[in-house]
């Protein structure tokens, strides 16, 4: 189920890719803008991919496009799935320097509000803890730990959440106005009661940046630390993990800017939800379970041979 749900945002990304704005030259000043504030290589590097998307915007933009529907099909397929991941961890890879710089992380400008490290390097992410792996039957605590095994997953879920809570406090997110800031970038070209609520939500953190920088880091913390304790505070932490995705997506990304008419993917927020549900404590058979048919001894029947064995 989780593979689908990957795969399914996959397509929506391919959908999403295939808009009248990604024909316009507005992508490729789009993907040039990441450039700032990374290193010089970096930003030459992301300066020229953008270059070049622009002199041959038609074609590339389609050929991305329908990778990214491959991607989909391919994960959501069970014979192609593991080569499908595979390709997804390189693309998302190359997207995540030449389309992202980064995600911000190397400029200072990374921010878990706005979808810092980055989305697409959580499709990496997932395609990794998703990984067919074991038998079907196998038992685990969670998906991610059958993928990776209990103290890599837990590993990855420290850094991940732990690096979004030092993001948060970066001076440049715990700026007076910098939250405030944010949110209001959001609202161009988004239906009214979208601005509503995104403006509603700049005028609550208005001068109030440190406060909610703190606020959040202190939850980032919480939820990273979770991983490593008891069964049911794990799971609260998986829950606090959810609620924040939730807020970050509806107030700080807008619902990715889908509704806007110029998102190339769902932002991060959706994906840290999903990432959650892998960590999701799968329920186990109880000590008074019944066994499995195949288990138990045949039953003595009388009949003809072909009633028996037939």
């Amino acid at each position: 189920m989780l593979q689908l749900l990957l795969a399914a945002t996959w397509l929506m990304d391919g959908m999403l890719q295939y808009q009248s704005f990604m024909y316009t030259k507005a992508f490729g000043q789009m993907i040039g803008g990441t450039a700032a504030g990374n290193p010089g290589i970096i930003a030459r590097s992301i300066s020229w991919n953008a270059a070049v998307v622009e002199h041959h915007l038609v074609l590339l933009n389609t050929v991305f496009a329908t990778i990214q529907l491959l991607l989909g099909l391919g994960i959501a397929y069970r014979r192609t799935v593991r080569l499908a991941l595979a390709a997804s961890i390189a693309w998302s890879l190359a997207v995540w320097w030449f389309g992202e710089g980064l995600g911000g992380v190397l400029s200072g400008r990374a921010s878990p509000v706005s979808g810092g490290p980055g989305a697409v390097i959580l499709y990496a992410l997932l395609a990794v803890l998703l990984w067919p792996a074991g038998r079907p039957g196998a038992t685990a605590p969670s998906v991610a730990f059958r993928a990776v095994g209990a103290p890599v997953a837990r590993l990855v879920w420290l850094v991940l959440w732990g690096s979004l809570a030092y993001f948060a406090l970066t001076p440049a997110n715990r700026a007076p106005q910098a939250l405030h800031d944010i949110i209001v970038s959001m609202t161009g070209g988004e239906p009214g009661w979208v601005t509503g609520l995104e403006k509603h939500a700049a005028a609550v953190l208005a001068h109030q940046g440190l406060t909610a920088s703190i606020v959040l880091a202190v939850a980032l913390i919480a939820i990273a630390v979770g991983m490593f304790l008891p069964p049911p505070l794990a799971r609260n932490a998986l829950i606090l993990a959810l609620v924040v995705a939730a807020f970050i997506w509806v107030f700080g990304e807008a619902f990715g800017q889908i509704l806007a008419g110029g998102a190339t993917d769902p932002n991060s927020a959706p994906l840290l939800a999903l990432l959650a549900l892998a960590y999701w404590p799968l329920a186990t058979a109880g000590p008074r379970a019944r066994r499995p048919q195949a288990d138990s001894p045949p039953a003595m029947t009388v009949g003809r041979p072909e009633e028996t064995f037939g």
